[in-house]
């Protein structure tokens, strides 16, 4: 609990476009990784345009670690298929939720990420303050497959006792 800075709560909203890797459509569950830890959505099946709507929620220890999104084909009789990966960092997030914001007007933009070779966004992102919290919407185009993405958004949730940021 000491090295713990606080939670960052991922909201998988929905995918996009997702490659068929059944014979018309494809079962798509997400696998969200941070350093050791690893959490998963519920599969969708027969769906390429899934609506996942599930918070997994990730302990942050070290902020510098990348956020790992993979997303695969549920199979019943043979190993499932990859759909598809993409990385974010949080960094400049944990830095928005480092300036203490609390009187600001909720849905004021704080920074705004732009796509680029280094990160896997397919548009831009703001780090937004609504209702009292910190937020980031992201649309993440998924690498090493021929189309997809994921919508995602991030929440910092303080915890008693951590570390804190």
């Amino acid at each position: 609990m000491e090295n713990l800075l606080g939670l960052l709560r991922i909201h998988v909203t929905r995918g996009i476009d997702l490659a068929i890797r059944d014979i018309r459509s494809s079962d798509p569950y997400v696998v969200v990784k941070m350093g050791k830890q690893k959490l998963k959505t519920r599969v969708i099946k027969q769906n390429i345009n899934p609506e996942w709507n599930d918070d997994l929620t990730l302990s942050v220890v070290d902020p510098n670690l990348p956020v790992l999104i993979k997303v695969y084909d549920k199979d019943t009789f043979s190993l499932d298929d990859k759909m598809g990966d993409a990385e974010f960092d949080i960094r400049q997030f944990i830095e928005v939720v480092r300036m203490q914001l609390d009187n600001l007007p909720s849905g004021t933009i704080i920074r705004k990420i732009q796509p680029s070779r280094e990160n896997c966004l397919a548009e831009e992102s703001c780090i937004v303050w609504a209702n009292g919290k910190v937020i980031q919407n992201m649309f993440l185009r998924l690498r090493h497959v021929e189309s997809g993405e994921v919508e995602l958004q991030l929440e910092w949730i303080d915890i008693p006792g951590s570390r804190g940021i």
